[in-house]
């Protein structure tokens, strides 16, 4: 009797570790699943993002020769069919980051805005004629590198079951201070900085773009995550912190296309594209590490 009670015993035990093994082996899948449409979702929006560049430049060089230009304080190109062309294309590779964004980390999709780089400065080669020097070739190389280094060690991303819970994620003091060094830094940039130096240092202009990318990646994260835990039936349209994500997302993106333009019709689009992938891609990692805790 003892030793038939000592088999079944055993045999209960090999199943329940197959079966935590099985599960385990479909939990694993998924993410990977996961992660794979997130990249997939990520290199389309590379390259949708990196054409609407040079569509944008475009427009903007057509808007500017019949009035003031962009970088001056110009809206004549919100006329130019051309520009809306660009907007119109960079939107839909937006859209797909951000279903990118619901099934990856942030730290995993990101980077992969290197590819943007590629399509940016291949298109101003051959459309707007702005050849990309030796450095400029090396530059976007160290990038992709880079770029596929972190993808490739990129860490597992935590389980959210509540937009609250991301709210909690996002109150934490240490992300507070992040928020508050982040607004301050582009209250600076914006009005101390812009006005005497934007023309001739770009990294002003990037640098309030890459700044307020980085708590525009993180509102869209939140976001993302609201929308696929309703869609699985646990609704958060009726949380108060889903709405201030979503006023945060869309006053971060209107600010981050203003100063964009602005950088676009001033420099080089071959050099804004590595600057504004490089800082906002590093602010993004950092904003992302502290937040979620995903160092």
């Amino acid at each position: 009797m003892e030793s038939s009670s000592s088999s079944s015993s055993s045999l209960s035990g090999f199943i329940a570790k197959a079966t935590a093994d099985v599960n385990g082996g479909f939990g694993l899948s998924d993410s990977r699943s996961d992660n794979l449409k997130g990249i997939l979702l990520a290199v389309l929006a590379s390259a949708f993002i990196g054409s609407s560049f040079i569509v944008k430049k475009k427009g903007l060089k057509r808007a500017g020769s019949s009035g003031p230009r962009a970088s001056v304080g110009g809206y004549g190109y919100l006329l130019e069919p051309l520009w809306w062309i660009g907007m119109v294309t960079m939107i839909v590779g937006e859209i797909a980051n951000f279903v990118a964004y619901i099934f990856a980390p942030a730290v995993l999709i990101t980077p992969l805005g290197a590819l943007s780089i590629i399509v940016s400065a291949v298109l101003a080669d051959f459309l707007l004629n702005e050849k990309l020097q030796k450095m400029g070739i090396l530059g976007c190389i160290l990038c992709i590198v880079g770029s596929t280094m972190i993808v490739l060690h990129a860490p597992s991303e935590r389980s959210l079951n509540s937009v609250e819970e991301i709210w909690g994620l996002a109150t934490q003091p240490a992300f507070l201070v992040y928020t508050a060094l982040a607004v301050a830094s582009v209250l600076v940039l914006m009005f101390h900085c812009a006005p005497s130096y934007g023309q001739t240092n770009i990294l002003v202009y990037i640098g309030i773009c890459s700044i307020i990318g980085s708590l525009t990646v993180m509102s869209v994260k939140a976001i993302g995550i609201a929308i696929k835990l309703t869609l699985e039936g646990w609704s958060q349209v009726s949380c108060y912190q889903t709405w201030i994500f979503a006023m945060v997302a869309i006053t971060c993106v209107i600010t981050q296309l203003n100063y964009l333009n602005k950088a676009l019709d001033t420099f080089n689009t071959a050099v804004v594209s590595p600057i504004y992938y490089a800082m906002f891609t590093s602010l993004t990692i950092l904003a992302s590490a502290i937040m979620f805790k995903v160092w």
